[in-house]
C-alpha cells in the first residue's frame, strides 16, 4: 500500500497524510461532521453520496464494524479522513477494522492531518471541493483537479443511492436502540397502517423506527410517480433523506405536489427540502451545513430545545414559503428552518434526524405525530 496520501481543496490547501482503506483517486465536496460516535452510521449515510468526509474528533474507529448498525448496503461518500485512526478497535461486535471496511468497499481514507486546520478553513471559506489520491501525489496536478472536479450543486445524486425496486421492510430497532425513550405510544389495533416510504438515499434506522412504531412499511425508489404510490393505498406517505441539491430533483418535487392533500406526509432531511420545494418555497445552499449530533432546535410549540442530529448542505428559505405553510422548528445556531408544517393538511417535515443514528432521542415523537396523522384519517 501507499505510504502516502494527499488531499487537496480547491483553493490550493493541500495535506498530506497517512492513508488507510483503499488506494486511488476521489473527488467530492469537502465537508466535515462533529460528532463524537456513529462514525459507521456517517459511513454508510447515503447522504454522504459526492462528498468527503473530515472528522472533528481526535481519535476514529476504536470500536471497529459491526454488521448491526449499517445504514445502508455499502458506503456512497468519496473519501474520509480523521486525525487519528485506532489500530486496535475493541468491541465485542465488530467484523472488521475501520480500515479494513473501507478497504473493502472501495474508500480512501486519510488520518494524520490537521483536521482542526482543516475544519477551520472549511468554516471561514465554505464547503469546497476536494480530491484525495494515494496515486498522483503532485501538488499542482491535485489542485488543478480538485478546481476543475464536478460541482455538487445541480447534480442529481439520489438516482445514485437509492433502491432499484421496491420492497417491503420488516427490520425493527436492535435491542441496544430499545430504550424508553423509542419505545411506541401507539395502541394502531389489528390492522397495522401502510407507510409507503420513498427512498431517495434513505438511512435504515428510519424504517425501522416505522415498523417499531406497528406500521406495515414497503419501501419505494425516489423516482415513483405519484399515481403509483397512490395505487399502493397506503395509510401515509414517508418522504426520506438523501444526498445534495434537491433542486435538480423535478421528478420527486412533481410527485409530492400531486401527494399533497391525499395522504399524511412525513419528510425528513431532503424529504423536508422537496416538501417545501413542492409547497412552492426555496432553497438556498449553506456555507458549510450542519453534520453532527449535537445540533439545538428550537420547537416554536413548546419552546422546548431539542439536541437532533443533522446532516445537510441546504435549507429551506423561510420568506419564500407561502402563508399556509408556517416554520414549526429553528436551528438556534443560525436560525434556520429545521421544520415545516403545513397549517391545515396533514403534512410536515423536519431538516434534521429524529432517528438518530447514531444520537439523542429527543425527537422520537416525531414518528408517533406521523402516525397520530395517519390514525386520525
Amino acid at each position: 500500500m501507499s505510504k502516502c496520501v494527499k488531499l487537496a481543496l480547491a483553493d490550493g490547501t493541500v495535506y498530506t497524510g497517512i492513508p488507510f482503506g483503499a488506494e486511488g483517486e476521489s473527488f467530492g465536496e469537502v465537508v466535515f461532521n462533529t460528532s463524537m460516535t456513529g462514525y459507521q452510521e456517517i459511513i454508510t449515510d447515503p447522504s454522504y453520496c459526492g462528498q468527503i468526509v473530515v472528522m472533528t474528533y481526535p481519535q476514529i474507529g476504536n470500536y471497529g464494524i459491526n454488521p448491526e448498525d449499517m445504514e445502508s448496503s455499502k458506503p456512497a461518500l468519496k473519501g474520509f479522513a480523521c486525525r487519528e485512526l485506532c489500530q486496535i478497535p475493541s468491541n465485542y461486535r465488530a467484523s472488521h477494522s475501520l480500515s479494513d471496511y473501507l478497504a473493502e468497499q472501495g474508500i480512501i481514507g486519510i488520518e494524520g492531518i490537521d483536521t482542526r486546520a482543516l475544519v477551520r478553513r472549511i468554516r471561514i471559506h465554505g464547503a469546497m471541493n476536494g480530491v484525495i489520491s494515494t496515486i498522483d501525489l503532485d501538488d499542482a496536478s491535485l489542485i488543478e483537479k480538485a478546481k476543475n472536479s464536478p460541482q455538487l450543486v445541480g447534480h442529481d445524486y439520489v438516482k445514485e443511492v437509492m433502491p432499484a425496486e421496491a420492497c417491503d421492510w420488516s427490520e425493527r430497532l436492535s435491542k441496544l436502540a430499545q430504550t424508553p425513550a423509542n419505545a411506541p405510544r401507539q395502541n394502531l389495533g389489528e390492522k397495522k397502517p401502510l407507510v409507503v416510504a420513498i427512498d431517495y438515499g434513505m438511512k435504515w434506522n428510519i424504517p425501522r423506527h416505522l415498523a417499531e412504531s406497528g406500521c406495515e412499511v414497503k419501501v419505494v425508489p425516489g423516482t415513483i410517480t405519484a399515481q403509483e404510490v397512490l395505487a399502493l393505498n397506503p395509510d401515509g406517505v414517508f418522504l426520506s433523506n438523501g444526498p445534495g441539491d434537491p433542486r435538480p430533483l423535478g421528478y420527486a418535487i412533481e410527485t409530492i405536489k400531486e401527494l399533497i392533500g391525499k395522504k399524511p406526509i412525513f419528510g425528513i432531511c431532503l424529504g423536508q427540502q422537496l416538501l417545501g420545494l413542492a409547497f412552492g418555497g426555496e432553497i438556498y445552499k449553506l456555507k458549510f451545513g450542519h453534520r453532527g449530533a449535537n445540533q439545538p432546535v428550537l420547537n416554536k410549540a413548546s419552546g422546548a430545545v431539542e439536541v437532533t442530529t443533522q446532516n445537510h448542505g441546504f435549507a429551506i428559505s423561510e420568506e419564500s414559503l407561502p402563508e399556509d405553510v408556517e416554520v414549526t422548528h429553528l436551528n438556534l445556531n443560525d436560525n434556520t428552518v429545521s421544520g415545516i408544517r403545513h397549517k391545515t393538511l396533514p403534512v410536515f417535515g423536519v431538516q434534521y434526524h429524529p432517528e438518530a443514528s447514531a444520537g439523542p432521542h429527543d425527537s422520537r415523537y416525531l414518528f408517533d405525530d406521523f402516525i397520530d396523522h395517519i390514525l386520525a384519517q
